[in-house]
């Protein structure tokens, strides 16, 4: 069993930054994918971001590349997701997820077995 706990949403203004934090519960966070979703009112899920196991393949939404960068830390099972350049149109909650079947990059929900709570962030114009 895996807990995660999403941290680090909020209000921002268009242009700005957040990071969001992801901890993990658990011994093998190391050998997990990770990743980063949103949903935003009124639709699907959708996927942001995902990191491997070793933090060194990385993937992105083309909605999002140049603007986050997703890392880890596998000594404080975090992962997280800096979100530069806000827009408008990033306002979602935003989900992080593990894959204990995976360790290379993931972009499907369906790969992820583990869910956070959710974090809700607001991107004013």
């Amino acid at each position: 069993q895996v807990q995660l706990v999403e941290s680090g949403g909020g209000l921002v203004q268009a242009g700005g930054s957040l990071r969001l934090s992801c901890a993990a519960s658990g011994r093998n966070f190391s050998r997990y994918a990770m990743g980063w979703f949103r949903q935003a009112p009124g639709k699907e899920r959708e996927f942001v971001a995902t990191i491997s196991w070793s933090g060194g393949s990385t993937d992105y939404a083309d909605s999002v590349k140049g603007r986050f960068t997703i890392s880890r830390d596998n000594a404080k099972n975090t992962v997280y997701l800096q979100m530069n350049s806000l827009k408008p149109e990033d306002t979602a909650v935003y989900y992080c997820a593990a894959s204990v079947r995976y360790s290379h990059t993931e972009v499907a929900s369906r790969g992820y077995d583990y869910w956070g709570q959710g974090t809700q962030v607001t991107v004013s114009s």
